[in-house]
Order: C-alpha cells, then structure tokens, then sequence
C-alpha cells in the first residue's frame, strides 16, 4: 500500500481523530489526576479559555472574564473529580451512553465531511437501485358494487358499475395516490393484479366492493443525476456506520468477553 493509499484508509483516519480529541481535550500537558487535590492553570490552559470564549463571542476576553472563566473551569473540575471519587459514572446510564456516542463520532468524523468520488456514488447508486426506484403508476377501469354478491354477478354477464363519485377510469395514477383515493385496502388488492383486457376481482375497499380492468402497471426507472444529492447523503450515512462497525471491531479484538451461563 503506497504512502498516498494510507491516507485515504478510513482506519487510520479514526486512530489519527481519536489522537486529535485525545490532545484537545488535554491540552496544556497531561490530563489532572482525578485523585490529585492540585488544580493547576497554567498558562497553556488559560489561552484555551480565552480562545474558546473568543470564538462564542467574537472578540478576545477582558481580564475580569477570563477570570471568571477560570473560576468556572475550576468550579467544574473540582465537581468532576469528587463526582470520580464516589464512582457517580461508573453506573449512570446516561453517562455511558454519552461516552459511547463520542466514540462513535470520533470514528465516524471524516465520513461526514468526505467527498465522495463519482464512481464510488454511482456503485452505492447502482447496488441500491430499488431503492431509488421512481414511483409505481397504474391504469384501469373499475365497476363499483354495494356487495361482493352483485359484483360475482356482473362479473359472469355485463359489468355495470353501481353509481359512486369515484372515477371509472383511471389513467398513469401513482399508487399512492391510488392508495389516498380508493384506500389502503383497495391498493393493496390491485397491487396483486396483473395487466390484462379481463375484469378481475371482485376485491374490497372502504366503499364495497370494485371489478376492475387493470391495463397497465409501470415502475419508473431511477435517474441519478436527478437525484444525486440524496444518493450522496444516503452513501456518507452508510460510510459513517461502516467506519464505525470497522473502528469497532478493532477496538473488540483487544477484549475477552466472558458471558455467565
């Protein structure tokens, strides 16, 4: 693997951020001890204060905020060390979940501002087709009963609907919309039909009961320049839980689990 190859390797991208948080969070020197009674700021620590209060409020601190900065970084260590000593994160649930999620994000960080190549968004394209396949459309007629009997009926003689403010043709209609119309039931029934000249049914909706003439049915082929956007989002979601699974099992192997029986 060339030098160029490593640096697009997701792997090492998650050891190099996990690096990255590691020394923003302790910088300054090496984390405080949470057993140590000694809090120190020094002068490294007091310019990530003001730097952060900078970037919140648009302009440098004066010496009265930095030292209420100070104050309140103290203030907060000194919470968070006691917090330690009695063991309070050892079995809260919510701090678990905090620390399992900024894992998650350290491994997943580069997939969300990569970009991806356009072969790779037309293989994910590809090999997700249906997907992104465009909506079903559908043409028929259809005869309306009050009951299943008279509908048998017509079937076998003359198929005239009863009267009803439904249509008695319908032509290039997306199924949802079908669906929306004639209702879930009726949808769900039509879409086991196949394309042909005869009446077909009968089959139910909330209204009674139809014979219908289903004359064609079309599934609309996806377009990726269309809808190349949504394919990109759709990739960095899959890419970011891949890097996570693979940062994962990395981290796994270097644990025995042993599960009592």
């Amino acid at each position: 693997m060339t030098l160029k190859d490593w640096g697009r390797e997701p792997l090492l991208h998650f050891f190099g951020l996990g690096a990255l948080l590691y020394i923003g969070l302790t910088w300054g020197g090496t984390p405080d001890d949470p057993s140590s009674r000694v809090i120190t700021v020094d002068a490294p620590r007091k310019a990530q204060l003001a730097l952060v209060f900078e970037q919140v409020m648009g302009r440098a601190p004066t010496d009265a905020e930095l030292d209420a900065r100070i104050e309140r970084y103290v203030r907060d260590e000194v919470l968070y060390r006691e917090a330690l000593r009695l063991g309070i994160d050892q079995d809260d649930a919510v701090v678990r979940q905090r620390m399992v999620a900024k894992m998650d994000m350290t491994a997943s960080a580069a997939a969300e501002i990569a970009e991806p190549t356009e072969a790779q968004l037309r293989a994910y394209f590809d090999a997700n087709r249906a997907r992104y396949a465009g909506g079903e459309t559908v043409s028929f007629a259809q005869a309306w009963f009050e009951t299943e009997a008279k509908a048998k009926v017509a079937l076998d003689g003359d198929v005239r609907g009863d009267s009803i403010s439904l249509p008695g043709v319908v032509g290039g209609k997306p199924m949802r919309d079908v669906e929306i119309q004639f209702g879930q039931q009726f949808a769900g029934a039509l879409a086991a039909l196949e394309p042909g000249e005869d009446w077909q049914g009968p089959i139910p909706s909330g209204f009674g009961w139809h014979l219908v003439r289903l004359r064609t049915r079309n599934r609309g082929a996806a377009d990726f320049e269309t809808i190349r956007q949504q394919v990109e989002n759709d990739w960095r979601s899959a890419e970011i839980a891949a890097r996570e699974e693979r940062a994962y099992a990395i981290l796994r192997s270097a644990y025995r689990v042993d599960i009592a029986k």
